[in-house]
């Protein structure tokens, strides 16, 4: 599949975001990463996507999915251990590679790795205030956000997801009493806007039509209301939309629509290069002229 120039690969984008919302955080907001471990994260991630793609005989090596699952890591996951850290990229490299349903990721990488660990060990855990509640950062980071998801085809399912979230912490808020200020607050930090654009919106993990993704949204921003308000634990978000992930494959079914591919193929070329193998188009005799089968030059 060769990539249209016309059209670069969103994918690029995504990396340039998140590397420098890595770079800002380490060196002007402290982030609680050292610099060392977030390399140390990196490379593993492209280790195991290396190895995956070796044992799984894919032949070409591709390390953007891989280097967008460890900046996203980096950015979210914090625990004190070395071995927890290093583990996390081998599990959301390695999930993308073992678990899939009709060639589509069943977890999204990240999420899928967050999770996992937070089930597995108390040693793990998301802030969700450590970008700060600065209005001109949030806004820079959702406007960052927005020409990728444009770019990734899928900002119907950001938009969504974010207007009903907006919607359910509005309304708990009137029906509380509570000052419009709080819910304000409760979406002002980085770790809400990198779900919603970066984590929710991945074409590979998302339904394939629009009206899926729509219907996808609104289960997630229920499903973590649901976690957060009443079951009161902490990554609603998260806990949702691993819960959600397996219910794409019924909602492609129910609403189906064209499958995301990050490089387009491109079109053929009007003339081909001399000695180039090519089809030629000839007439069935049981069919009328302007309907023709394709067959070689020997049939």
């Amino acid at each position: 599949m060769m990539p249209n120039p016309a059209r670069p690969d969103p994918r690029d984008y995504q990396i340039a975001v998140l590397s420098g919302l890595l770079a800002y955080g380490v060196t002007r907001l402290g982030f609680d990463i050292a610099p060392l471990r977030a390399l140390a994260m990196v490379a593993m991630a492209l280790l195991t996507q290396l190895v995956c793609t070796r044992l799984a005989r894919l032949g070409t090596f591709d390390p953007k999915s891989a280097l967008i699952s460890a900046l996203s890591l980096c950015l979210l996951l914090r625990t004190h251990s070395a071995a927890v850290a290093l583990a996390a990229p081998v599990l959301a490299v390695g999930g993308k590679f073992a678990l899939r349903v009709r060639g589509k990721h069943l977890f999204n990488p990240t999420n899928g790795a967050i999770v996992a660990l937070m089930l597995a060990s108390d040693q793990v855990w998301v802030s969700p205030g450590q970008w700060g509640n600065a209005a001109w950062l949030a806004f820079l980071v959702a406007c960052l956000g927005g020409i990728v998801v444009q770019r990734a085809a899928r900002a119907d399912v950001t938009f969504a997801f974010i207007l009903a979230w907006g919607a359910l912490l509005v309304g708990r808020a009137a029906w509380l009493g509570q000052p419009h200020v709080i819910p304000l607050h409760q979406i002002r930090n980085g770790a809400f806007l990198i779900f919603s654009f970066f984590m929710i919106s991945d074409p590979r993990t998302t339904p394939d039509s629009r009206a899926g993704r729509i219907v996808f949204a609104l289960l997630v921003a229920a499903g973590a209301g649901f976690v957060q308000f009443v079951l009161y634990r902490t990554n609603g978000l998260l806990w949702s939309l691993a819960a959600a992930a397996p219910l794409v494959p019924v909602l492609d079914s129910l609403l189906p629509g064209p499958r995301h591919a990050w490089t387009p193929r491109a079109p053929l070329p009007h003339t081909l290069p001399k000695g180039a193998r090519h089809e030629t188009v000839v007439p069935h005799p049981h069919r009328r002229a302007g309907h023709g089968a394709l067959g070689t030059g020997r049939a």
